[in-house]
């Protein structure tokens, strides 16, 4: 038995070798599974639980309910879809959970988180989170707009986000490493899980004598990105999606 994680598959019908990887991740990878966590951008934008059908994702929910059926299952939103509410959970079946949520994995207290809250180089990030992720006040205005509207205004903050990419070096788009170690010491955890920043790998800190794990997951595109923790181990994987 284990359980999975995955972030950042950015879902969008332009590339269906995606979604069809996920379909057979729920399905075959996660059969017997203890849990399966989502760690945030599961989709490329999320304007509402009530815009879900325009955006074709209805066989992306009826998997996902399947899964849930028979596994617990968690998300944990992104910053493309920090708007889920509780009618996608409904469609769904996964928990939403608290971004930076600490749970027992086997016994070791984790840090469960989609990451960009540790880019804290990275200001114009961190206040788009400020103005829009976390404002309550903002969001219900949001998702108070008619769904075409909506749907320009995420597709402007995609292009936005795009042209940041360009004029931003990736170091300040990565975390910052003293955002880790406080993250570690206000959990009081030596283990933490994130995605975001699309770079999969494990990285190891030694604090004070004991060693602290970072693992972070990587995107999807030409392959996938898991992470299968059991009793025992911990694995990254990639399978290919075409």
């Amino acid at each position: 038995m284990a359980t999975y994680f995955v972030s950042d598959l950015h879902l969008k019908q332009d590339q269906p070798q995606i979604t069809a990887g996920f379909l057979k991740f729920l399905g075959e990878t996660c059969s017997g599974a203890d849990a399966v966590y989502v760690l945030g951008d599961l989709f490329e934008y999320w304007i509402g639980d009530d815009a879900a059908s325009m955006l074709g994702v209805g066989p992306v929910l009826d998997a996902m309910r399947v899964r849930a059926e028979q596994t617990p299952c968690y998300f944990i939103a992104g910053n493309r879809d920090f708007l889920v509410r509780d009618e996608f959970s409904k469609a769904s079946g996964f928990k939403i959970l608290m971004d930076e949520t600490v749970v027992d994995l086997y016994g070791t207290p984790t840090l469960l988180l989609h990451g960009d809250s540790l880019c804290t180089d990275d200001i114009a990030h961190q206040e788009f989170r400020e103005q829009m992720v976390t404002n309550d006040q903002w969001c219900d205005m949001f998702l108070s707009q008619p769904i075409p509207q909506r749907i320009e205004m995420a597709d402007m903050a995609r292009k936005q986000s795009n042209q940041h990419k360009t004029q931003v070096s990736m170091t300040i788009m990565d975390v910052n490493e003293q955002a880790v170690l406080d993250a570690f010491s206000k959990y009081d955890v030596n283990n933490m899980i994130h995605g975001h920043t699309h770079r999969q790998q494990v990285h190891t800190y030694q604090v004070d004598g004991t060693t602290k794990t970072r693992t972070v997951l990587g995107d999807w595109g030409q392959t996938d990105s898991h992470l299968k923790v059991d009793q025992a181990t911990a694995e990254l994987s990639n399978t290919s999606l075409v």
